[in-house]
């Protein structure tokens, strides 16, 4: 099992746990006070005790959404997914033994839902940039939505090229709005499967009463949308953790989200697949390694939404 290099350890390499020449299954591995002083200007200022509010601008006004996003596209849409396995000697990050599986399954998983996949292995920061660019510049009118699935090693808000970091916002910026325009008002999703920091779950034992135990532009022309609407993030862990993949059967939120995907992709809203996403990473799986500090962890995947509408497949 090998680690993902912490943040501001620039001098010694991380020590490999176990031995990983071949994909077979040798345990869990690691992918490596608010401010009051506004509120007024929020809730609107006091008179004699009471609270005004603002008054209303006549610039406002209701819009009806239509709220499911159309699928009646010639296509569905385009699924990039950037698998890196193998890193130089210069990261410090280990082999990501498992990755490939990953892939393969991803790779199945979208295109039976019916997405026109691309496999992008082992890039660089530089490269990996410029196919997103390229990406994001193509014409995406006659589809209805973009996937993109990032594989590989990570520290919070970064994602690992085969030789450095790079920021993930600056990956993910490459589709808004304002920079493209073919997907304005169409669903753009991030699947990343990545470490988001160095701190471990332990998990906390359940009582047995616990509720675990049950186990087109169709934006309307008339009106502005924010540049950073009509992204789904979903993260295989929460800030600041590590997240765990097996060398043998693949990580532990790729697995979990192949399985909902295959069996009820075409029937649940997004979100709705991704907390059963969630449930199965957080019930199904806990770490095993021959290390004590490494074994009987646990994890869960993070969504981050700004749909505006359901997303049905």
């Amino acid at each position: 099992m090998e680690r993902a290099q912490l943040p501001g350890d620039l001098s010694d390499p991380v020590p490999s746990q176990v031995h990983e020449d071949d994909e077979k299954d040798h345990g869990d591995v690691t992918d490596a006070k608010p401010d009051r002083r506004e509120r007024s200007s929020i809730f609107g200022k006091k008179k004699n005790g009471q609270e005004l509010q603002p008054e209303a601008s006549s610039k406002y006004r209701n819009v009806m959404p239509t709220f499911q996003y159309s699928m009646d596209y010639n296509k569905i849409g385009k699924c990039i997914i950037i698998n890196n396995k193998n890193f130089q000697e210069s990261t410090r990050m280990g082999t990501r033994n498992g990755t490939d599986k990953d892939a393969g399954d991803l790779q199945n998983c979208f295109r039976k839902i019916g997405f026109d996949v691309s496999v992008h292995n082992d890039l660089t920061c530089e490269t990996t940039e410029t196919i997103l660019r390229e990406v994001a510049l193509e014409n995406h009118s006659d589809a209805a939505c973009f996937a993109c699935i990032l594989l590989s090693h990570g520290e919070e808000g970064l994602i690992y090229g085969t030789d450095g970091g790079m920021q993930i916002k600056d990956l993910t910026s490459l589709f808004r709005g304002d920079k493209c325009q073919s997907l304005i008002g169409k669903p753009k999703m991030f699947f990343i499967q990545a470490c988001r920091g160095s701190e471990f779950d332990d998990g906390i034992q359940t009582d047995s009463g616990s509720s675990y135990d049950n186990l087109e532009m169709d934006a309307n022309p008339g009106y502005k949308i924010p540049v950073e609407a009509d992204f789904l993030y979903a993260y295989s862990t929460v800030p600041g953790y590590y997240s765990w993949r097996n060398p043998g059967r693949g990580s532990w939120f790729v697995q979990a989200l192949c399985e909902v995907l295959s069996k009820h992709g075409k029937q649940l809203e997004i979100l709705q697949i991704l907390t059963m996403v969630n449930y199965k990473v957080a019930t199904n799986f806990e770490s095993q390694s021959n290390d004590p500090c490494f074994s009987a962890k646990k994890q869960v995947p993070c969504v981050v939404s700004m749909l505006t509408k359901e997303l049905y497949f």
